[in-house]
């Protein structure tokens, strides 16, 4: 670790701003191929139901329709940990897939699925965790008794009975955080063409490789006849890395066709069928001494998991309280519930978000408890090793930074005055860790400098909105020492075969940085051996600096495109590659969240006031893209705190609000002032360039921080997130403090 960045911090807009603002961008939904047929796909409108028959004859006398496939076109192949069928007969959520067509344009695939008659035998479902575990519940799957997906995952240190025995402070309660849906601006889309035996793929992914790789096994296609693009991803938050049916249903299409398919998911399905953070209920102990310190940690966490196995399960809610407080006595139970709804995958931070947001508000009662401030309490218990993997932290006073960065930039515990006496005001924090952000490989890299002095940075990775281009192009100008605007990053295209790894993890910059940073001082070196061959200088007292080659008084300055002019084109280049390899310690990122709320006691609103979020993520680059970074994941953590809950007719499990105007993300005028306390610690650990990331650590803490503010502006803990006015007006009338 080391407190001097390698790369100085700077604020250079995105490279693709104009062209998003100006509409010139082109996105999945903007490719427009000559002869494009468009799909649809026939969704079921059942939570769980078998499908008797399915009669397609008035679909294909509809105007414009092309072709249908139904299951009884079935390609063959599977999908998910289930194994299950690409076109089903039987059904698991509202949302399924049943049957697709293609037709001459979107309306008349619209009206073609409308067409369809289907028979269907509608079956009890199986809605939320309650449903799930209730002792004789319908089975989600006949093999799987008690509709548990996998044996429970089970983590123990120390002595956790001895532990709650030393204990002389306990405080225990249940907390429960809602499915929350991804809602990328940007819906799940593909664009399917066969150039001869080549296919083409158009789609809006978090990885180019993982769809290639997984397009071709399915249609048993040599790796090298699979090519996929994407230039401009509007957001993906987990989503976007999974194996969906849409692309290769438009690949069969498109191939039955002889014609360029195009198949977007509308709102409604992108939130039934496209995945969702999964829902939790956690009964969570602690145990304390008198002093502050914790002698014991116990969660048992219930998941649900919707209807199939395939990124969802994998949510470590259980990771926090393994990781984030020092205490030698340890106990989770995580369990995942299969039921009739659409499947949970991978959303910004998955489980630690769910899992923090009650294990911070538990510390936060402990706190009261012991009549200790929350910083006080979390300070006693800090630790500089993370417990779960047995190792030291690489940054091991990053935690620390964060805490007094949130605290000096919030200016705690001061409070705001509230203008009316029905108003109250209240603050609260939280703290997080996330065991990701570090590098992710393997990754490839190349850097060329062409024959005009301009340069270019090649790789497979995908931009979904982060800023890739930006930063990637910042790492190689700085270490060429030249004008960031010289240089073009080229990603989205598996053309390259520079392999990346998906944009996931908090882990795209530092993966990628370290490989571009060290490719492009191998093309230095080799621009500095040409200047001293054409100079006739010596190659040690030469320097690069600002795109010209510099020496001694004696040696005239060459600018740089007289040098790549005069070498043979291509020869300027270099690859790089980051490989993976053991740690000697574990690197995560952290980050701590104050928040200050006002909630109106007549008519049960809470506002947030202002907010600070000091998060650790190693050397900072691009101070405007980490802003907007933060800015972003703590909106997100905003509406998983207030507004934010995919909503479930408990009886027949049809989604209520599967749509922007009934699932309420947070707007422009929803979001305070988001203070970014800028915690520029460089952690060499894994990479020269000493960055981790920083997609996901600002929406972990934010809604316990703003949890917490409630309690302390009511003086009553609400249990269930989001805090609604609904239940925000139960409690105030419980307490006797509403109307």
């Amino acid at each position: 670790m080391t407190d001097t960045p390698p790369c100085p911090v700077m604020s250079v807009p995105r490279r693709e701003a104009h062209q998003k603002v100006t509409g010139r961008a082109h996105y999945s939904s903007d490719i427009l191929l000559p002869g494009q047929l468009y799909a649809g796909i026939l969704r079921s409108p059942h939570a769980r139901a078998r499908v008797r028959q399915v009669d397609d004859c008035a679909v294909r006398k509809v105007a414009g329709v092309r072709d249908v496939i139904t299951p009884g076109d079935d390609p063959g192949f599977y999908w998910y940990g289930e194994q299950v069928p690409t076109l089903g007969e039987e059904l698991r959520f509202v949302g399924d897939e049943i049957a697709a067509l293609t037709a001459d344009s979107e309306e008349a695939a619209t009206d073609g699925l409308r067409a369809f008659a289907v028979d269907y035998e509608v079956l009890e479902p199986v809605v939320g965790l309650d449903d799930a575990a209730r002792d004789g519940a319908p089975l989600v799957y006949p093999d799987k008794p008690g509709n548990l997906a996998a044996k429970p995952r089970i983590y123990s240190r120390g002595d956790i009975k001895a532990g709650f025995a030393a204990a002389e402070v306990v405080v225990a309660g249940t907390w429960t955080t809602q499915t929350a849906l991804h809602n990328a601006l940007e819906p799940h889309g593909c664009n399917a063409w066969w150039d001869g035996e080549l296919l083409n793929l158009w789609v809006s992914t978090q990885s180019i490789f993982t769809v290639r790789d997984n397009v071709a096994s399915k249609l048993g296609l040599p790796l090298n006849r699979v090519r996929v693009h994407a230039q401009h991803i509007g957001g993906g938050f987990g989503a976007k890395q999974v194996d969906w049916k849409p692309t290769v249903i438009a690949a069969i299409l498109a191939r039955r066709s002889n014609r360029p398919v195009k198949l977007m998911l509308d709102r409604e399905a992108e939130n039934l069928a496209a995945g969702n953070r999964n829902a939790t209920r956690q009964q969570l102990r602690l145990g304390a001494t008198r002093d502050g310190r914790l002698c014991a940690i116990a969660a048992t966490i219930d998941i649900d998991g919707g209807a199939y196995t395939l990124g969802g399960e994998n949510s470590m809610v259980a990771g926090c309280y393994q990781q984030l407080y020092d205490c030698d006595n340890v106990y989770t139970e995580q369990r995942q519930y299969y039921s009739n709804t659409g499947p949970a995958v991978a959303f910004r931070a998955p489980g630690y978000v769910e899992g923090t947001a009650a294990l911070e508000q538990a510390m936060d009662d402990l706190a009261r408890e012991l009549e200790l401030d929350p910083f006080a309490l979390r300070e006693r218990n800090y630790s500089s090793r993370d417990q779960m993997r047995d190792k030291v932290y690489s940054s091991p006073e990053a935690l620390r930074r964060c805490y007094s960065a949130a605290r000096q930039d919030f200016d705690w515990p001061v409070r705001s005055q509230p203008a009316t006496p029905r108003k109250c005001r209240g603050i609260g924090m939280a703290a997080s860790v996330w065991p990701a952000g570090s590098r992710n490989p393997p990754a490839y890299a190349t850097v060329i400098v062409q024959t005009d002095g301009s340069v270019s940075v090649l790789s497979g990775t995908q931009d979904i909105g982060t800023g890739t281009r930006t930063v990637l192009a910042q790492v190689a100008a700085q270490a060429l020492d030249l004008p960031v605007d010289q240089v073009e990053v080229v990603i989205g295209d598996t053309a390259t075969e520079l392999y990346a790894p998906p944009s996931a993890g908090s882990a795209t910059l530092a993966t990628l940085g370290p490989a571009v940073h060290a490719a492009a001082l191998e093309v230095r070196q080799q621009v500095l051996t040409l200047a001293a061959q054409e100079l006739k200088a010596e190659l040690q007292l030469l320097r690069l600096e600002n795109g010209t080659v510099a020496g001694t008084a004696e040696s005239p300055a060459v600018p740089l495109r007289e040098l790549a002019g005069a070498a043979p084109p291509g020869s300027l280049r270099a690859n790089s590659a980051i490989q993976s390899k053991p740690g000697a310690v574990a690197t995560c990122t952290f980050a701590v969240q104050c928040a200050e709320v006002e909630v109106d006691l007549d008519t049960a609103e809470i506002t947030l006031l202002r907010l600070t979020c000091a998060p650790d993520c190693g050397a900072v680059v691009n101070r405007l893209l980490a802003d907007s970074q933060v800015i972003g994941g703590v909106t997100q953590g905003l509406g998983f705190a207030l507004t934010e809950a995919r909503l479930v007719d408990d009886a027949t499990g049809l989604v209520l609000n599967a749509n922007l105007e009934d699932y309420l993300v947070p707007t422009a005028a929803d979001v305070p002032p988001i203070n970014h306390a800028v915690v520029n610690l460089p952690d060499v650990s894994e990479n020269p360039l000493g960055i981790k990331g920083l997609g996901e650590p600002p929406m972990i803490a934010t809604a316990p921080a703003i949890a917490n503010a409630v309690r302390d502006a009511l003086g009553v803990r609400l249990r269930d997130l989001p805090l609604t006015r609904r239940r925000l007006l139960e409690a105030l009338k419980q307490s006797g403090t509403g109307r």
